[in-house]
């Protein structure tokens, strides 16, 4: 009888502690799935301020007038260097809050954590949207900080990508895609980018992130190529793929 008592209570004390691990077990994945959501919403609320005011001021800029060239002398070319802001990217196959996105030189965590489109210094240092040929090539977070390429897995061939600068409207097409490659893969943003439909030299845009959603296991890779340029008017009308 004694016996079956004290198992009784070794079954109880065990059950008891057994229940009190599942709470406790339970607690602590509510407590991670809060934080992980917390930290997800909060860094993409501190992003969308940090980009917005960035964004307001690279407008105010443009909107004072440009020093005009010295007589006999050529327009001259601007020069950029890391942080600072270059134009705003435009694309419509994202959701519509993601749809404009500050670009910024450069790809560190820094740039990148602040919501923005980064472009790429090195291995290979971008061209320029206006530059004769090469790759404008950028980098931006796909959740958390702004995810500001959350969706870029949406776009396909043919879709719109418009590059806004001081001056001019860049219009691309996208030609191919790559959802998945090693993270290492940096000829993705070669000036002729490797994997992509293009053979030679000419004027591309290359969009990278990370992939799959919530990892940064993979890249992932959009490849287009530039289409047209429309000169800025004095209403800054944008072009008919933004319309």
């Amino acid at each position: 009888m004694g016996t079956a008592i004290r198992g009784g209570r070794r079954r109880g004390r065990v059950a008891a502690a057994l229940g009190l691990m599942g709470e406790l077990l339970i607690t602590l994945g509510l407590v991670l799935a809060l934080f992980v959501g917390y930290s997800l919403w909060w860094t993409d609320v501190v992003a969308a301020r940090a980009a917005s005011l960035q964004g307001d001021r690279l407008r105010q800029t443009w909107s004072a007038p440009a020093a005009p060239p010295s007589p006999g002398a050529e327009a001259p070319v601007p020069e950029y260097e890391a942080g600072d802001g270059v134009g705003f990217l435009h694309v419509p196959a994202f959701e519509k809050a993601d749809r404009t996105t500050l670009i910024r030189m450069g790809t560190t965590t820094d740039v990148l954590n602040e919501g923005v489109a980064g472009v790429y210094e090195e291995p290979y240092r971008s061209a320029m949207p206006w530059d004769a040929e090469g790759n404008f090539a950028m980098a931006a977070h796909r959740d958390g900080h702004g995810a500001k390429f959350h969706d870029l897995d949406r776009l396909s061939e043919g879709d719109p990508v418009v590059v806004e600068t001081r001056d001019s409207w860049y219009v691309y097409r996208v030609a191919g895609t790559l959802q998945q490659t090693s993270k290492y893969n940096v000829g993705v943003v070669a000036p002729v980018p490797e994997g992509s439909p293009f053979t030679g030299p000419g004027r591309y845009l290359t969009l990278t992130t990370c992939t799959p959603v919530y990892t940064s296991r993979y890249r992932m890779a959009v490849w287009a190529t530039l289409v047209r340029v429309d000169p800025v008017d004095d209403h800054r009308t944008p072009p008919p793929e933004l319309r």
